[in-house]
């Protein structure tokens, strides 16, 4: 069979060709297209991730993404596909992770403390809680939130691929789907339930200056941890750590609203 990409003028009516149609050699012929990606976003997670997580099964995991962003794609939505696919794919890395449940239970217990301490103190306080206040809340010293911090960062899958709720599984939004470059926000991303991405670009503007600076660096602007920390200026260790802090404060912001908290 002839490459069907080779009989269109352009990808984009390829595009609406396979919406149509639904055409099999048009799909394998995007998945070939786009396989690079693929290995693209699993070097990115792998980099954060421990030795014992083999790459090779990050793209494993990957590709169902790929394909996932392939047949849930709207052209007519003017957002390039590569932009779709990457969180789609990112997306379906973690959930896989997750579900073979690789991460320590000691970890995810003191990423769960962590995160509650997070979620009472915010909502008492009615601002980002200090890094002091964390640790007196815990009940332990900085140094020691510090290091708790850098092992969760290490082993827990924390990402803004981590969704928001709003009813069933046709209504989750992913938080990093909410990430925008600074000083705008791009309409496109906003235009399907609009107040729960409000809510998420808010709880993103609202988080301290250095975390907002590192998601955005490393959502948007795709840098890696140890780029970010010489931008930053500071060590890669502490970015991570930066990384950890934002989206546990995130998630606990999130907590708290749908709880009606704040």
């Amino acid at each position: 069979m002839n490459n069907p990409l080779l009989e269109h003028t352009t990808e984009e009516e390829l595009w609406v060709e396979y919406k149509r149609r639904r055409d099999p050699a048009i799909r394998e012929a995007f998945i070939k297209q786009y396989a690079p990606l693929v290995k693209y976003v699993a070097g990115k997670v792998a980099s954060s991730m421990p030795h014992s997580v083999e790459f090779e099964d990050l793209v494993g995991f990957g590709v169902f993404g790929l394909i996932d962003a392939i047949d849930k794609f709207d052209p007519e939505k003017n957002v390039k596909f590569k932009t779709y696919a990457v969180t789609r794919i990112r997306g379906a890395i973690f959930d896989e992770l997750r579900s073979i449940d690789w991460v320590p239970r000691s970890v995810r217990q003191k990423t769960k403390e962590l995160e509650e301490a997070i979620q009472q103190l915010e909502s008492k306080l009615g601002r980002p809680a200090a890094d002091v206040e964390i640790a007196q809340a815990l009940g332990v010293t900085e140094d020691e939130l510090a290091k708790t911090m850098l092992k969760i960062s290490g082993t827990a899958v924390l990402s803004l691929n981590d969704v928001w709720y709003s009813g069933d599984d046709a209504d989750k939004i992913s938080i990093g789907d909410s990430i925008e470059s600074p000083g705008s926000l791009n309409p496109d991303t906003m235009i399907e339930r609009e107040e729960i991405r409000r809510v998420i670009v808010q709880a993103i503007q609202e988080l301290p200056d250095k975390e907002k600076k590192v998601l955005v660096l490393y959502y948007y602007e795709e840098l890696t941890l140890k780029e970010i920390g010489q931008v930053l200026e500071v060590t890669e260790s502490r970015v991570s750590q930066l990384h950890t802090k934002a989206i546990l404060r995130l998630r606990a912001k999130l907590t708290n609203i749908r709880k009606g908290i704040v």
